[in-house]
């Protein structure tokens, strides 16, 4: 769980960063690297180091980030603020005030009881009904926080407890094992998606920026679909022989299930519109090809019906403090990362690495840096963080070395989000659902480096043959 900061010790750790950055900035600026690159990298690392010590919430740090670089005259006004005006961003927001329609018309919560009444005979079928709900979520709920500990999490504790399986009494008995299971399909259905994660335009930003290669929606989902459903359909089982629960009957469970959706009575107008606008978008990003609406206007259309039919009121909107705090610290961040291509550092970065890579082939390159990518997930404490310090850094490595573009984009874009199970502490769902007291910190530790290995067998076996097959190397 996250520890509330006194005053002093914010300040401190603030301190670190600002004393970070002055021993950046005042490092000679190394040879054949642009002043001005080196500047906003001296900034940029010091804000990745916030979003793991924690002094401030990421938006007033990226915020005195973006201040910082225009009082040093690094970038211009219009510069530091040309990120918000990035269509991802606004997808991102987006997302959000969908999600948060999902949440209070109670379709996303019917979805999930419906599943489990209708799976939920047996403790693999409880598993499979928290995959199942996860991947219905998924395209529509861009933070794996709200998906994973807001709407699905309390459902598993419920179910746990209807099966008498408690932190402190039995845990073995069930709870254990569906805890593992939510938390992990979580972070699949998070790679799954480019909307599956807050960060993940991050990821398909850089792809653009160094690649000029367009890892929309569509290109995101059809090339995590075969690998991720494999991965969603073994995982409950794999799951079964690392944590195998004392209780294989769960019929009482799925009466829970059945009572509590009796309990929400028929489809109310408010879940019939939100069932509508799900199926309208999840349609229009899959055909973007026949009609040339972007990823972003469908997400605005989606909201415009959700308005208009007074779905979703104006004032939750404008109090989704999510959507607008995401707007903040997303944007900024872009215009970080943008500013570093532009200033020459990640050109500088690559030619520099592609030095040490060289004469190796390009398949194996990428391979290194994707499980090096994976497995430095250990000294982060956010998936954001993660990929904000490292993804363009390791696509421009890449480049350097004529790794196949479509394929290192692949790796990383999903190892993002599939790396979180290598701790407790990796991401918002993650953290909720260890918080729940039914794994002990060595037993997730132990279980999640397993897991580690079970998604590389699927994404490098299952994933590269389905790439191969796209032709995307």
């Amino acid at each position: 769980m996250i520890v509330e900061l006194t005053q002093k010790q914010s300040l401190l750790r603030l301190s670190a960063c600002v004393i970070l950055a002055g021993i950046l900035w005042m490092i000679p600026v190394p040879e054949g690297l642009p002043a001005q690159g080196w500047h906003v990298f001296s900034v940029f690392i010091p804000v990745i180091v916030s979003f793991i010590i924690r002094p401030f919430s990421m938006g007033p740090m990226v915020l005195l980030g973006l201040v910082a670089l225009m009082v040093s005259k690094t970038l211009t006004p219009k510069e530091a603020l040309s990120g918000y005006g990035n269509t991802t961003v606004w997808l991102v927001v987006a997302a959000f005030l969908i999600a948060g329609v999902v949440v209070r018309t109670g379709f996303g919560r019917r979805l999930a009881l419906m599943l489990v009444s209708r799976f939920g005979k047996s403790i693999l079928g409880l598993g499979y009904s928290l995959c199942g709900a996860e991947f219905l979520l998924g395209p529509v709920v861009p933070s794996n926080t709200a998906r994973g500990g807001g709407i699905l999490a309390p459902i598993m504790r419920s179910l746990a407890e209807a099966l008498d399986s408690h932190p402190n009494q039995q845990p073995e008995r069930a709870g254990t094992y569906l805890t593992l299971v939510g938390a992990h399909a979580n972070l699949i259905t998070a790679a799954m998606f480019l909307t599956g994660m807050a960060a993940n335009p991050l990821v398909a930003a850089a792809a653009k920026e160094v690649f000029d290669i367009e890892f929309g929606w569509g290109t995101w989902a059809l090339g995590a679909l075969v690998p991720g459903l494999v991965g969603l359909a073994l995982l409950p089982p794999f799951i079964y022989f690392l944590a195998k629960p004392a209780l294989t009957d769960t019929r009482a469970a799925q009466e829970v299930g059945r009572k509590e959706l009796q309990e929400m009575g028929r489809w109310n107008r408010s879940e019939k519109i939100m069932a509508l606008v799900f199926f309208i978008l999840v349609v229009l990003w899959a055909t973007k090809a026949l009609h040339g609406m972007g990823t972003t206007l469908v997400a605005w259309i989606g909201v415009c019906i959700l308005l208009f039919t007074h779905t979703e009121k104006w004032e939750d909107v404008v109090g989704n403090h999510k959507a607008w705090d995401t707007l903040i610290w997303l944007g900024g961040l872009l215009t970080m990362a943008n500013s570093l291509k532009a200033y020459g550092f990640v050109d500088w970065f690559a030619e520099n690495m592609a030095q040490w890579v060289a004469g190796f082939n390009g398949i194996i390159v990428v391979v290194v840096l994707a499980l090096i990518y994976f497995y430095s997930m250990y000294s982060f404490s956010m998936l954001t963080a993660h990929i904000s310090a490292m993804v363009a850094a390791f696509f421009a490595v890449a480049l350097g070395a004529g790794a196949p573009p479509m394929l290192t984009i692949a790796l990383l874009a999903y190892f993002s989000n599939l790396c979180a199970c290598t701790t407790n502490y990796s991401t918002g769902p993650v953290i909720i659902y260890f918080g729940l007291g039914y794994v002990q910190p060595h037993q997730w530790f132990s279980n999640g480096f397993l897991v580690s290995l079970f998604h590389l067998a699927i994404w490098f076996g299952v994933g590269m043959v389905w790439w191969k097959i796209l032709g995307w190397w």
